[in-house]
């Protein structure tokens, strides 16, 4: 039986970027900021921004983290809040910056940081918040009322948001016009993937002007370090691979949705969530990377995922074990995480990558009740 893989990355084929690459060889530039890198983050924020704020690229999302919360970061402070249902990259750049994550739990139906919980945690932890660092479940547009306020409150917001990019909601991409920093991912497996990189943006274009300077070793204009930096460029030759998806990103995201049509179709058509299956909650319009999806409550994803592997159908289960199970961050604080140990025991990740046979789709769904 032929196998089914979990993702299939779909980087744009070497014949589409070598009009860019012929530039680098004319140009002898390679990085630091060069004219693709430039032409890149120029048309990312027109096409996708409508050229409000600003934004910087860097070599990969979890520095892009590290720099947004560093910067932001309030002195004095330790905690940095967010949710233990992301990738470990989260606590991580957190921990990087000299804080401690504190875990709070998620809704129950959208898989996003649960706003009324973190309202307790905020007050609870007072001045001791450093930082608030929610998710972006899965690619999910995230309304950011609520992180405006907190925002405009004096408790600085990095939202991440790896997943989303080309993510929106009536027209307005996620985290247009925010002033806080909202980081996104352009590694292999997004669907904006270019091999490695990713991107911040802010409306506050003097935050953005000082994570470009902490990402070039602090400098600024001249060749002295004047703040804490380190080097985190991204190469002419990412630049060149995501100049080239951009020119067909749209009919990417058009390929996913479909892809993800096709599981909706299907997991009707076998009527699992009659029987108890659940999903995301979402809306607006996602460049979905994944299909992911509850079993039932009292069974558990393992067996699931085992009975897919013995049909040679591969699937994974994010997040599980969640951030707080993790022996890398276990001893840290939280508060209650019904919600999360819940869906973390329960949650599967579906085969999912462009051009997915509609008969792959149904091949999967099949196994899981079969």
């Amino acid at each position: 039986m032929e196998v089914i893989p979990f993702l299939k990355p779909n980087v744009v084929k070497k014949e589409s970027y070598l009009q860019y690459l012929s530039k680098i060889d004319e140009n002898k530039i390679y990085t630091n900021y060069g004219p693709l890198n430039s032409q890149f983050e120029e048309r990312i924020l027109e096409e996708y921004f409508k050229g409000k704020g600003k934004v910087t690229t860097v070599n990969n999302a979890t520095m892009g983290l590290i720099l947004s919360i560093n910067e932001l970061k309030r002195p004095q402070a330790k905690y940095a809040i967010m949710p233990s249902f992301t990738f470990s990259a989260t606590p991580l750049s957190a921990m990087w910056c000299g804080l401690e994550p504190y875990f709070v739990d998620i809704d129950k139906e959208t898989w996003l940081m649960d706003e009324e919980k973190l309202g307790e945690a905020l007050k609870l932890l007072g001045d001791q918040v450093a930082i608030v660092v929610p998710y972006a479940t899965f690619g999910s547009y995230l309304n950011l009322t609520f992180y405006n306020y907190i925002q405009e409150s004096g408790i600085p917001v990095v939202i991440d948001a790896a997943p989303c990019f080309g993510t929106t909601f009536e027209n307005n991409h996620i985290g247009e016009n925010f002033y806080g920093s909202i980081v996104f991912s352009f590694h292999a497996t997004k669907s904006f993937g270019i091999g490695e990189g990713g991107l911040v943006y802010s409306r506050n274009t003097d935050l953005i002007q000082s994570i470009r300077k902490a990402s070039n070793f602090g400098y600024y204009g001249t060749r002295e370090s004047t703040s804490l930096g380190i080097n985190s460029k991204l190469s002419e030759y990412h630049a060149a691979i995501g100049l080239a998806t951009l020119d067909i990103y749209q009919e990417k995201i058009q390929k996913r949705q479909q892809v993800f049509e096709y599981y909706l179709e299907e997991i009707n058509n076998y009527g699992l969530l009659e029987k108890g299956w659940e999903i995301q909650k979402t809306v607006g319009s996602i460049p979905y990377q994944f299909f992911s999806i509850l079993c039932p409550k009292g069974e558990k994803n393992r067996e699931y995922i085992e009975k897919l592997e013995q049909n040679s159908i591969n699937a994974v289960s994010y997040y599980n074990p969640s951030c707080h199970q993790q022996q890398q961050f276990k001893n840290y604080l939280h508060l209650e995480l019904t919600v999360t140990n819940d869906i973390s025991k329960r949650i599967l990740s579906l085969p999912f990558w462009e051009n997915m046979d509609k008969n792959v789709v149904k091949r999967v769904i099949k196994a899981l009740i079969s």
